[in-house]
């Protein structure tokens, strides 16, 4: 499984410097122009290891208030930068693409919800069913996510 900061098509540098650059050539590669709001954005997502909800960026990202987070994800989501899905609470988790160009299919895998911990986990070594929709459908995402308990919870409720 690989997380969020690696899927990201960028190389780890120690260099901020060379990070910043390597950052602005993605945004110019995506079309989007590399503000201050957005690199921040970027920054911690990368640095997750799950996917996160706007209230997971928002506590992260303190003092950056929900409104310019929202503005910048729902950006990223338009630029392929990101991808969503619905995690059965309802709420939205985002995640990196792992490809250059436009989200493929290869971004949509399965997710793993953990009723326990709430945390949300990408089972990418998992494939996703092929499914033929009937004539007339043309799918624009897929999201399966499959909800119980992660091991680390699991372990947690045995010992108890």
């Amino acid at each position: 499984m690989t997380t969020a900061s690696s899927s990201l098509p960028l190389s780890v540098h120690t260099s901020l410097s060379e990070m910043t650059r390597e950052i602005e050539g993605y945004f110019e590669q995506k079309g989007v122009r590399p503000t201050a709001n957005r690199v921040l954005v970027l920054r911690a997502l990368r640095a997750e290891e799950h996917p996160v909800t706007l209230t997971d960026l928002e506590l992260t990202l303190s003092p950056m208030d929900k409104s310019s987070i929202f503005r910048v994800l729902t950006l990223f989501l338009e630029q392929d930068i990101v991808h969503a899905f619905e995690d059965g609470r309802g709420l939205l988790n985002y995640e990196l693409c792992g490809s250059r160009g436009p989200c493929d299919r290869r971004d949509e895998h399965i997710h793993f919800y953990c009723e326990s911990c709430r945390q949300s986990f990408c089972m990418e070594d998992l494939t996703l069913p092929e499914m033929e929709l009937p004539e007339g459908f043309t799918p624009h995402s897929i999201s399966f996510v499959i909800k119980g308990e992660c091991p680390r919870c699991r372990r947690q409720h045995d010992r108890d």
